[in-house]
């Protein structure tokens, strides 16, 4: 099945499911409640209930199903930021193409930043790519030494294989040379 016709097959069991919760609140309420039908009206609400589960339980599968439809595992391509020490640069943006086209362009906040220099790692982008290589430009915009613009770019050639490929941006300091480095690398 093609990916349109599935995603126009899940929208209509979605309406469908909505149509029918519709016609079945109405139902609800148009119904006159007198003390004789107490248990007419606690079964319909039971039923109105369960429906509505029915619809949360539908639209997490859809979901799932969708993300599987968009980014199917054996052309997945990952792209992920990390940050060590952070002493020498200072992050602003991050730009990345992938074989010439912009794929992500990202501005960060002071607790983004933060937060990358605690450990945390940011999935920047989530894409699907023939299997072959593929050109990665990474273009890192911030403060660098002393307080000046920081503008550096890291490449790299991907080679991609069947099956899911994870790329890891890392910017770490280089103590020696008092300067940060950039790095992108397959993540293992």
């Amino acid at each position: 099945m093609t990916r349109v016709f599935i995603c126009y097959l899940a929208r209509t069991i979605v309406a469908t499911v909505l149509v029918a919760f519709a016609a079945t609140t109405f139902a609800q309420e148009s119904v006159p409640v007198d003390a004789g039908q107490p248990e007419q009206s606690r079964r319909l609400d039971q039923d109105v209930q369960a429906l509505k589960d029915e619809v949360l339980d539908l639209n997490r599968d859809l979901f799932l199903l969708e993300e599987d439809l968009l980014f199917p595992a054996n052309s997945q391509v990952a792209l992920f930021l990390s940050m060590d020490v952070g002493e020498y640069f200072a992050l602003d943006s991050v730009s990345v193409k992938i074989d010439g086209k912009e794929v992500s362009n990202y501005l960060y906040t002071v607790r983004e930043v933060d937060a990358l220099i605690r450990g945390g790692v940011q999935r920047l982008h989530m894409a699907n790519l023939k299997t072959g290589e593929h050109q990665l430009v990474a273009v890192f915009i911030g403060k660098g030494p002393h307080g000046r613009d920081y503008r550096r770019g890291a490449t790299m050639t991907i080679d991609k294989g069947i099956g899911a490929k994870y790329v890891e941006l890392k910017i770490s300091d280089r103590v020696r040379k008092q300067q940060p480095e950039f790095i992108i690398k397959d993540w293992e």
